[in-house]
């Protein structure tokens, strides 16, 4: 069963060390690496998604905002031209190890970063890619060659 992710979070993924808003979205969302770890495909949706979930009920949750859907159309965008593919609501993605390391590469250097615009991770995240991305939770899939 896929993992269900929207757009900005794909960027998101790509930093994760284990820290996050609460201790319930940090269970959560450690428990979605883990199953992409183990390979199970992204299903890219448009809004809350499988991460959102533990923050729905609260009344702060910021996952309908249209703010954060803009992060989304950004994000969507931006890595599909590093890619040099667009992805779509509705697509399921499984990224290789070259793929991984593009979108790693990309982040780093700033070119998939506006949908992390207005996002109050955006320092730490920009450490963790300054940083080679040491630590972090998705680990890069085995090359299809073996």
């Amino acid at each position: 069963m896929p993992v269900s992710l929207r757009a900005h979070h794909l960027l998101c993924m790509l930093t994760y060390l284990g820290k996050g808003y609460t201790p319930a979205f940090v269970s959560n969302y450690s428990k979605m690496i883990r199953r992409l770890n183990n390979g199970e495909p992204i299903l890219l949706i448009e809004g809350p998604d499988d991460i959102c979930r533990p923050m729905l009920d609260e009344k702060t949750c910021h996952c309908h905002n249209d703010s954060v859907r803009s992060r989304d159309l950004l994000a969507r965008r931006e890595i599909g031209r590093v890619l040099g593919h667009d992805i779509l609501a509705g697509e399921e993605i499984r990224w290789d190890s070259r793929e991984l390391m593009l979108l790693r590469r990309a982040f780093a250097n700033g070119a998939i970063r506006g949908g992390c615009e207005g996002c109050e991770w955006h320092h730490l995240c920009s450490q963790i890619a300054q940083d080679g991305f040491r630590d972090c939770r998705l680990q890069l899939p085995p090359s299809a060659g073996g």
